[in-house]
């Protein structure tokens, strides 16, 4: 068997031994593995269990059930803001520990029998442990992740100003969150079981417990893993006051525009939120991890390969397109996600919508204009078709053989960590997930097809959506457990649904929706299984926490939502809401322009010879074909490893994250990530292998604590700090927005 992911390098005796790290695995027949074959897991994650430690304690169901509720209703009221503010599970996993600690001092150690039966617990059944603290952790994680059907909701309410059932809505969140746990069930012996399928993201998360939990002597010269974290996470709280609320600006420093304040041009080019970045940065952590994750928890083979699709789309394929005015790209600004008319006015829905049947005019239509894109967004499409096709491709032909043999060999133990929770706990029965997934599918049948059909999806949408899931899990899944990097179903889901049935924008998000979050829910319950795997948590302990959590989560995501968009006058609506409002809906916004591009218009209006934009077809067959040559060098020339390491799906996949992030997220993104996993990675190999994690994770915590905090304690009640130059939360570049296309007319622009 041999595999495109592979580690070479002799085994590791100390975190000081330096080798090379290839993220590739050589095939290791006969014989057991005493650590895992993967050099940062070797590093990160020990290799010792305590089956004695209680995890499902009266503290693991208070502590997680608070923190889910919590960053739950934090998390999706953040949402709506103009910066929207993610508080991750970190945050939760700093906080409970002295709460958890304090409640194994205080609460009473007697056991309480259940009356008529003969179980019996305890509300404090010793000390506050490990595996209590990760089970506390995936709730916060579960809660953290939000519900991505609330979109639906808003623009619903929000965007187009109609009524929806709130039964209907709650099964809609309900059934999409749900539905992944089938696949998870499916898969798990592949992307858990296998120690060739690491996720990287899952070892800061074991090196923060690591620090936290185990007691390590400090040595002469070094501090230990703990004294660090806390450091780290008091010079992160306190630096936040400054991008956060004393000086905003310093998130996107862009210098091009201070320089020619006048110039369009020079403004576009030097934009680092609505134009090509060059020479911006931002001196925030939030501007760093916020779109693309932490780049500590990055391996450097995949930085490298995102940083080269983001360089060849946005510095040679873009400004192609741009200054030959292709599509009509000057009559737009270069860089947004609005829709327009063919006059290069915002896109006019309610011209084209029969109000009663929700769906669209045909005549009206005619009479009106085709759909406009900016070229940023009209490219960001066609390349997320390429990234489907080079998917496929990459796999077939770099894992396909891996792949096979996992399946033959599935029964067979794997690494240390995998034959030590084989023989301490029990596996969760395959019919659980399946039962869930039956369940599921039935209310979200019941959802679709009852309530008057609100959701305008029909049985065989429902249908649809579940076998695109369920295709794409096991090799979008192999690509995150060692890239850490999900690629989504999102556009390919829309695009198949626009197809078949057009005109219906609800129909069109719920079958996305269904399409999509069930394998990225599949994924996500997946690697929170990988994590209870490295850190030996039983996995029917893992399965109920994670089921409890998903119904609890998206019940708040859901309460939240319906409570803002009842309660806040005008949300997401930024022509009535009051002057400097913070209720804009970014994303949501991004949300209604894809619900008009491929439910109301549909693709066969956009991408056909119908519409405007047909020639992004050609990304599915150039998506396809890429991922050859690659694979062809490599077989020739097996001794140049660094050709292995060309991901042709991450390299198309790189700016999947635009336009909601900028080029500033780019830039300050790839430099960190260099710094870290390139340069200290192989210079400083022991530092890397203590800190590294618990750098990146208390950057995040003392930045999301610190944000809350100033909401909540100063914006919260008004209390704002007095208008300065860096007191805006832009990059000063106002002219980088304006269309440059002869007579348009664009308020604060100049025309041409």
């Amino acid at each position: 068997m041999a595999s495109s992911f592979k580690v070479t390098g002799p085994k590791l005796n100390s975190p000081e031994q330096k080798f090379e790290s290839n993220i590739v695995i050589a095939d290791i027949e006969g014989g057991e593995e005493n650590d895992s074959p993967i050099e940062e897991v070797r590093l990160t994650v020990p290799i010792t269990d305590d089956p004695s430690q209680p995890v499902l304690t009266f503290r693991t169901w208070f502590l997680g059930m608070s923190s889910c509720v919590v960053l739950a209703f934090v998390n999706i009221f953040f949402g709506y803001r103009s910066n929207p503010l993610t508080v991750s599970s970190v945050v939760a996993q700093i906080v409970t520990l002295p709460l958890g600690k304090l409640m194994a001092t205080t609460l009473p150690t007697r056991k309480f029998r259940l009356p008529g039966t003969s179980w019996s617990c305890s509300l404090n059944p010793g000390p506050f442990n490990m595996k209590e603290h990760v089970l506390i952790t995936i709730f916060a994680n579960t809660g953290a992740g939000g519900a991505y059907a609330t979109s639906i909701i808003t623009i619903v309410k929000a965007f187009y100003h109609r009524n929806l059932n709130p039964t209907a809505a709650m099964l809609l969140l309900q059934t999409t969150q749900l539905l992944g746990y089938g696949w998870a069930g499916m898969f798990r012996k592949f992307l858990v079981d296998s120690p060739y399928m690491w996720w990287p993201s899952n070892l800061v998360q074991v090196s923060l417990f690591r620090a936290l939990h185990e007691k390590e002597e400090k040595r002469e010269g070094k501090q230990t893993r703990l004294r660090f974290f806390l450091i780290v996470f008091f010079l992160s709280f306190l630096y936040y006051i400054i991008p956060g609320y004393l000086f905003p600006s310093i998130s996107s420093l862009s210098f091009i525009c201070w320089i020619w304040t006048r110039s369009v041009t020079a403004q576009q080019i030097g934009s680092g939120h609505n134009g090509l970045g060059i020479g911006s940065f931002g001196l925030d952590w939030s501007v760093v991890a916020s779109f693309l994750g932490s780049p500590l928890a990055v391996p450097f083979f995949a930085i490298a390969n995102l940083f080269a699709g983001f360089f060849i789309f946005f510095y040679i394929v873009l400004p192609i397109f741009y200054w030959s005015n292709a599509y009509d790209a000057k009559k737009f600004p270069l860089f947004t996600s609005t829709i327009f008319d063919h006059t290069g006015q915002k896109f006019n829905t309610t011209r084209i919508l029969n109000q009663k049947a929700f769906d669209i005019n045909l005549a009206a239509y005619g009479s009106y204009s085709k759909v406009y894109l900016s070229v940023v967004f009209a490219l960001v499409y066609g390349l997320s078709f390429g990234t489907l096709t080079a998917t496929i491709s990459h796999v077939a032909l770099f894992d396909g053989k891996f792949i096979w043999g996992m399946w033959k060999k599935s029964s067979k133990d794997g690494d240390v960590h995998t034959r030590l929770m084989k023989k301490n706990y029990k596996e969760v029965p395959q019919w659980w997930f399946v039962s869930v997934l039956f369940l599921s599918f039935l209310l979200a049948l019941y959802a679709c097809e009852g309530f008057g059909k609100q959701l305008q999806l029909p049985w065989w949408g429902l249908l649809l959506a579940c076998a695109v899931a369920f295709t794409f899990t096991l090799p979008i899944g192999v690509i995150q457990a060692t890239t850490n990097q999900q690629m989504g179903l999102n556009v390919i889901s829309e695009l198949i649904i626009g197809y078949l049935y057009p005109g219906k924008p609800l129909a069109n998000v719920a079958f996305k929706t269904y399409g999509y979050v069930s394998m990225s829910q599949a994924l996500s319950f997946v690697g929170d299984f990988k994590l209870g795997h490295y850190m030996k948590i039983p996995p029917r302990s893992m399965f109920l926490v994670q089921l409890v959590a998903t119904i609890v989560s998206t019940t708040v995501c859901f309460g939240t939502t319906w409570w803002l968009l009842s309660s806040v006058k005008n949300i997401c609506d930024q022509e009535k809401l009051p002057r400097g409002s913070p209720w804009t809906c970014p994303g949501d916004q991004v949300f209604y322009s894809a619900s008009i591009i491929w439910g109301i218009i549909g693709p066969g209006r956009m991408f056909t010879s119908k519409g405007v934009y047909s020639g992004m077809n050609w990304f599915f067959l150039v998506g396809l074909l890429a991922p050859v040559p690659v694979w062809f060098l490599a077989r020739k020339f097996p001794e140049k490893k660094w050709i292995k390491q060309i991901h042709v799906p991450l390299i198309f996949s790189a700016t999947s994250a635009m336009p909601r992030a900028k080029a500033v997220n780019y830039w300050s993104w790839v430099v960190v990530g260099v710094v870290f996993n390139y340069y200290i990675f192989r210079r400083y190999k022991g530092w890397w292998a203590r800190h590294n994690y618990i750098l990146s994770a208390g950057l995040d915590a003392g930045t999301a604590i610190m944000g809350v905090l100033i909401y909540f304690a100063l914006q919260n009640n008004n209390i704002n700090f007095p208008d300065w130059w860096g007191s805006e939360n832009t990059d000063h570049c106002p002219l980088a927005h304006c269309p440059t296309e002869k007579g348009i007319l664009v308020e604060g622009c100049p025309v041409f």
